[in-house]
């Protein structure tokens, strides 16, 4: 039977890009959405392969809990989760609003508890299970204007050391991905001359791929990385070293 995956904010560039790559490798997928309905129904019936669409507000933990109730019924359990859902609410940070902070700390990092907590007791119960966080290199190295976003993703990886170590012996790993700045939709709206500056400092001299993120993510899901937990895999094209 086929191992089940769930991504959180499957529809978006990179996470597209995981479910792509996830599919191709066998995994049901299953991916959560927060835009309108009828936006994340068209963006399933693009894709090649069957994946299931569920509303989910990952920020919420009651929205969480029914969230795993669905997929319990429909699928029975969850052998991969890839925290891959957020958003950027950026400002300076004397600007900031306490609803801009708020709302990136909630998305992007309560949503781990939040998700993690609905199925990671049946990944042990199993002796299975692959959790995958999509943290940023921005929570790594800090950016202006980006007080709630880096703290978050700086979190994310936080969460991944402790989880890791509370479950390694139960055959579940939990590791980040910190990727750099990626050729996305988001990304390829930036202003022409700020995302030429942004790509100078990238010593590749280009905007990573989805794709490229999402071979990492297919390696951590798989029974190759069984000995990898509480890393944190930068993926930025040389953009910060650490």
């Amino acid at each position: 039977m086929s191992k089940v995956a769930l991504v959180t904010g499957g529809t978006g560039g990179i996470g597209t890009a995981i479910c792509t790559r996830l599919a191709a490798n066998g995994y049901k997928i299953i991916t959560t959405y927060f835009e309108p309905e009828e936006k994340a129904k068209a963006w399933a019936e693009a894709q090649d392969y069957d994946v299931d669409l569920y509303p989910c507000n990952v920020s919420d933990y009651n929205s969480c809990v029914e969230l795993k109730e669905q997929i319990l019924r429909d699928h029975g359990q969850v052998d991969i989760i890839v925290n891959n859902a957020g958003i950027t609410r950026d400002s300076k940070f004397t600007r900031m609003t306490p609803d801009q902070w708020q709302a990136v700390i909630s998305t992007n990092l309560n949503s781990l508890f939040n998700v993690c907590h609905q199925f990671v007791e049946g990944m042990t119960e199993r002796g299975f299970g692959r959790i995958i966080n999509i943290s940023s290199v921005n929570g790594q190295k800090g950016q202006a204007g980006q007080t709630n976003y880096s703290a978050a993703k700086a979190g994310v990886h936080g969460f991944t050391m402790a989880l890791a170590q509370e479950v390694v012996r139960k055959g579940v790993t939990v590791n980040t991905i910190s990727p750099g700045y990626i050729g996305t939709e988001m990304v390829m709206a930036i202003r022409e001359d700020i995302r030429n500056a942004i790509v100078d400092q990238i010593p590749v001299k280009r905007l990573g791929k989805p794709e490229e993120i999402a071979a990492v993510a297919a390696f951590l899901a798989s029974d190759d990385a069984a000995f990898i937990t509480g890393s944190n895999i930068s993926a930025n094209g040389g953009q910060f070293m650490h």
